[in-house]
């Protein structure tokens, strides 16, 4: 079995590849993808299980949270052959999420948004944050990007990097002051309240930072404003705080597998609020396995 290292994990993902492994995947979706399972542990950590497979591959991330200790979350994606269980690949689970979830976003952004080559607005400063960075840059061409966070040093980082990426990075203190420029939003924080409290009518607004009901990182008049989009519809309702403190009407939102199928949107703005799935870890360990000639 082939162990490998965060760096060796992120180069088998090149963000567009991963978004097109991503397109197929939903478009013919396998036939085993069960719901996330969360597991509470002894002392307040929790064990979160999420497995899928094909007839080919079968993958499972196997995921810790320990908010107290650092880092407060590890995570492995184990491949496993499906017809025999022959295992072959442990994958840095951190990384891989990272990088299908930016990925799932720039699927989104491909598909959905209105100006795709527009000015970015990056609110955060962290992982994800800075994975959309990658992702938007190499695979919408996004060279002109404002961050914004609550850290004044951790924004000035990011820009930084942005800057060594190529792209012109500006740390910026207020998000209104850049609104009307920008057509790319993405909000990837862990605020439970909301970051983002306007946009413009051709605006594309990922938001992937809320993950429980009681968080929102956009406000409710934005989601009542956008035509909203998700990864999944079961996945947005038990956990799309965003969505559900909006008190969203479910039959206007559409899942990202109906909407590859769709005429692109010509109204906006545009809201894609992603949650995460099991299907993207195992669209990352097809194309893992694909480039290492396992399958």
């Amino acid at each position: 079995m082939r162990i490998l290292s965060p760096e060796e994990t992120a180069a088998l993902l090149p963000y567009p590849a991963l978004a097109q492994a991503i397109a197929q995947i939903l478009q013919n979706p396998p036939p085993i993808a069960p719901e996330r399972m969360g597991v509470p542990l002894p002392g307040g950590g929790t064990l979160l299980l999420m497995p899928a497979a094909d007839p080919t591959l079968t993958v499972t991330k196997l995921v810790t949270v320990h908010p107290q200790q650092n880092p407060s979350v590890r995570a492995e994606v184990l491949v496993m052959r499906t017809p025999t269980g022959e295992r072959l690949a442990l994958l840095d689970g951190a990384t891989v999420t990272a990088r299908r979830t930016a990925a799932v976003s720039l699927l989104a952004a491909q598909t959905l948004a209105p100006e795709p080559g527009g000015a970015l607005l990056l609110i955060g400063s962290g992982t994800q944050a800075k994975a959309h960075l990658e992702a938007f840059h190499v695979g919408l061409g996004a060279n002109k990007v404002y961050i914004y966070s609550r850290s004044p040093e951790r924004r000035e980082a990011l820009a930084a990097y942005a800057r060594r990426l190529g792209t012109l990075a500006q740390a910026i203190d207020r998000v209104e002051a850049v609104l009307e420029e920008v057509r790319l939003i993405v909000c990837a924080t862990t605020s439970p309240t909301p970051v983002l409290r306007e946009c413009t009518e051709n605006s594309f607004v990922a938001a992937v930072g809320a993950y429980r009901p009681e968080m929102a990182e956009v406000a409710p008049e934005v989601v009542q404003r956008a035509r909203v989009y998700v990864d999944t519809l079961e996945g947005a309702k038990a956990e799309a705080g965003d969505l559900l403190q909006a008190g969203v009407d479910w039959g206007r939102v559409t899942p990202l597998a109906q909407a590859l199928r769709e005429p692109a949107p010509t109204l906006g703005p545009v809201l894609f609020k992603s949650v995460g799935h099991a299907l993207w870890d195992l669209a990352a360990a097809r194309l893992a396995m694909r480039s290492l000639g396992l399958v």
